[in-house]
């Protein structure tokens, strides 16, 4: 029977941790645990036989890494197919008796896809194509997504995958004990987006214990009806008599398997630390039950990066921002056609402070590379906002462009009643998981009654759901003529409103401002024709919402037709306007009076494509280079990380805001020169050695830098002497040391008691995933700094 039924039917057990049982049978640290499955395929299979023999329905192959990025690192890049197959080939082997399925393991890359990072998308998709395709070639039963943080990644890998075989696939994320991955997501908006790239289930594993994703369970399995995996950690690392210990049982493993089933998950078993007594145990304590059925109807959902919003037929209406499309708008046109941002940021900003929940991007002016426009337009939005953005352009190649980039699931502008439209935008909704705002025209134009546009919306819908994309996935807009041409047209809109909604239950959009085009006083036609869309049953508007009238009316019309329960969405937002208060958003108003107010925003926005012009600018002003520094991008930079500690900024903005103030340094540096050094200290950074990662540690070593700090940094793998030798020749005041696998965190400790010995005259910081606090107290650091935020204050403090 397939992955896919059996899913259905029985609550399946999968293994436990790989390495843990690769260490203790001789996998010396800091080497590379794939090429095991060459090289000692015998111990793989072992473990492989001792989780099958307590109970496991599912064995992951030994291929965590084994992708050509991390392979390189070892010296195995070429050996991608050759290690991968093996793999799979071992597990088939010890799985056929036992009717197991073999589930093909792949991670992260570990490098951070554009805007983030440097990585392409086809980049990112090239690396897990070739994993995923060995896997399939070899037979492997389905495909496993595991440990992912960053949504936008997790994309590349899901498209490689389904282009790769007809395999099933399952994406399992990690979250830390905030409920968000790193990079900021939520468990909501991991399963909108992943979902429509079809997953055939969803999961949590690794980061921390059973107890710490109790919440994370719960809201993932209330937010798809998909199968649901879990699998922690048997609790967090700790390092006990120089060996690595997880606290948590088999018992206390088990007494959470059987929590996570009644919320809802059907597919249980352990990372890190678990062992075959800890999957036994599960085995022994879920494995007759029966997995929940699920099948919840959630409405339209898009998504960003960390915020989904929900389009529903009972719900407030969403207003969906007009105003990133150039059109009558010359001050737009220009920057499009000067491949500039400013305008596009601001207005983002502005839009989404003003009520927007989505904000629709067009870049639409002749004569212009509209997919490279696009793509400045989407990078630079979708690190600026929370707000899902919903891609609008006639063209199918900026549109798919567009959504390639997108870290989330967009909304496309538009699909409509025309073969070519159908044949050309519905491919691409498929492919990247989007959803879709169909248009009630033709090949013979606008039907001119609500009975004829009701029949272009059920073939759109007729040939959306034969696509495989759910009808909820499409929004239909009824579309709306200027009232003084074509006056019997509203009542037409108005009823087709009321028909899709009644007979093919789906929401429906409109651009409301048409109706008024050629008329004076538009903004009282808006409002008027406004009210009555939505008296009909409108559910979401293109809208500019700055408008406060259209606003207005939107929230009060909500509350009168009973979509905004109680009023509270109303009230709620009555009693912010009435306080005088704005909430703190990703980003801030772009109404800066002065200069240093100017270089203060950018900075909270992220601004890096701006920042230079914006310095030149205050510098002409007779600024000095350290005043600009010292009231303005210190402070803005600081008051990033106090957002990020407080939850209100994740990741992308820390790192959007550490670019920035990078680019400040540069522009700013030769007029340093001039005047007297002031530096806050020197610090040698590196990744011990035997660990391969740093993506941590290069956030840190951004941030060091971006406050004052002399950053010198060795990379990752780096030598004990190594170390020792540059901070002793740099005459550094602190060393940081980064690891994030408990086999490599030993090197800490040595390298402070080389530092006592040597006596030398620095101090001793140390962070990694797998590091605590206790444990840098227990091997005599100098100080602990749990992500890059506290490492520069940690820093300050060493260096004082």
């Amino acid at each position: 029977m397939s992955f896919r039924k059996r899913v259905k039917k029985e609550v399946l057990i999968i293994d436990g941790a790989m390495g843990t049982l690769l260490q203790q049978r001789g996998l010396p640290g800091g080497w590379c645990p794939e090429e095991w499955n060459l090289s000692h395929p015998e111990a793989v299979k072992e473990i492989h036989k001792l989780y099958l023999e307590a109970g496991a329905d599912i064995i992951t192959t030994n291929t965590f890494g084994a992708i050509q990025l991390k392979l390189a690192d070892y010296h195995l890049g070429d050996q991608v197919k050759e290690i991968n197959q093996a793999a799979v080939k071992l597990a088939k082997e010890v799985a056929q008796p036992y009717g197991a399925m073999v589930a093909g393991s792949v991670g992260p890359l570990g490098k951070f896809l554009q805007p983030l990072g440097t990585m392409t998308f086809e980049e990112a998709y090239q690396q897990f194509y070739e994993q995923c395709a060995a896997m399939v070639e070899a037979g492997v039963d389905l495909i496993l997504f595991e440990t992912f943080g960053d949504i936008g990644e997790m994309r590349a890998a899901l498209i490689a995958a389904a282009d790769a075989g007809d395999v099933p696939v399952v994406a399992s994320f990690t979250f830390d004990e905030t409920g968000r991955t790193f990079t900021g997501t939520d468990p909501e908006t991991a399963a909108v987006v992943a979902e429509r790239l079809g997953i055939a289930a969803i999961g949590v594993n690794c980061s921390v214990g059973p107890r710490q994703l109790e919440g994370v369970v719960r809201k993932l399995t209330e937010s798809t009806n998909l199968p649901v995996l879990v699998s922690p950690n048997a609790g967090m690392p700790e390092i006990i008599g120089g060996k690595t210990v997880f606290r948590e049982t088999p018992e206390i493993m088990a007494e959470y398997a059987q929590r996570f089933v009644d919320y809802g998950a059907s597919i249980l078993g352990g990372c890190c630390g678990t062992t075959p007594k800890h999957i036994q145990a599960i085995y022994q304590q879920v494995k007759k039950l029966k997995p929940k059925c699920r099948n919840k109807r959630f409405g339209l959902r898009v998504a960003s990066r960390v915020k989904t919003v929900t389009i529903q037929p009972s719900g407030v209406p969403v207003a969906i921002g007009e105003r990133l499309n150039p059109t009558g708008k010359k001050a737009l046109q220009a920057e499009i056609r000067e491949g500039k941002t400013e305008i596009t940021r601001r207005d983002a900003l502005t839009q989404v402070q003003a009520g927007a929940e989505i904000l629709d991007v067009n870049v639409g002016v002749g004569g212009v590379d509209q997919v490279a426009a696009m793509e400045r337009a989407v990078q630079a939005v979708q690190v600026l906002v929370e707000a899902p953005l919903c891609i609008d352009s006639t063209d199918p190649t900026v549109i798919e462009h567009a959504l390639k980039l997108y870290h989330g699931k967009a909304l496309i502008n538009s699909v409509n009643g025309e073969e070519n439209s159908i044949e050309t935008i519905l491919p691409l909704a498929k492919r990247y998981g989007a959803a879709l705002i169909g248009l009630t025209l033709d090949d013979e134009g606008i039907p001119p009654t609500a009975a004829g546009r009701l029949a272009v919306a059920r073939r759109l819908v007729e040939r959306t759901e034969a696509m495989g994309i759910p009808r909820d996935d499409l929004m239909m807009d009824c579309l709306v003529l200027t009232v003084s041409a074509q006056p019997e047209g509203v009542p037409e809109t108005l009823e087709a409103i009321r028909l899709v909604k009644q007979k093919l239950q789906i929401t429906t959009s409109l651009g409301v401002s048409n109706v008024s085009f050629g008329l004076p006083n538009r903004v009282l036609i808006n409002a008027a024709f406004f009210a009555m869309a939505l008296n009909a049953g409108l559910d979401a508007a293109i809208l500019n919402p700055q408008d406060q009238r259209m606003m207005e009316t939107l929230r009060a019309s909500a509350v009168l037709t009973g979509r905004d329960v109680r009023a509270e969405k109303y009230i709620a937002i009555e009693q912010q306007t009435h306080n005088g208060s704005k909430m703190e958003t990703t980003g801030e108003q772009m109404k800066a009076s002065t200069p240093l107010d100017i270089l203060y925003q950018a900075v909270l926005s992220g601004d890096k494509d701006n920042i230079v012009s914006y310095i030149n600018e205050a510098l002409k002003t007779g600024l000095s280079p350290m005043e600009l520094l010292d009231k303005a991008l210190i402070p803005g930079i600081e008051e990033v990380g106090r957002r990020y500690g407080a939850g209100i900024y994740f990741l992308p903005q820390l790192m959007m805001a550490g670019e920035t103030m990078t680019k400040s340094f540069e522009r700013l540096r030769p007029e340093l020169a001039k005047g007297p050094a002031k530096k806050a200290g020197t610090v040698v950074l590196a990744t011990v050695k035997g660990d391969i990662h740093d993506i941590g540690k290069n956030i840190v070593s951004v941030m060091l830098a971006n406050h004052g700090f002399e950053v010198i940094d060795l990379g990752k793998n780096v030598a004990n002497e190594e170390i020792l030798r540059v901070a002793a020749e740099q005459k550094a005041n602190i060393i940081g040391l980064s690891a994030l696998m408990t086999t490599t965190m030993v090197h800490m400790q040595e390298i402070i008691k080389l530092v006592k010995e040597q006596g030398l005259n620095c101090k001793v910081m140390v962070g990694g995933a797998a590091v605590t606090e206790h444990y840098a107290r227990e091997i005599g650091a100098d100080g602990y700094a749990i992500d890059a935020v506290e490492a520069v204050n940690v820093a300050k403090k060493l260096a004082s």
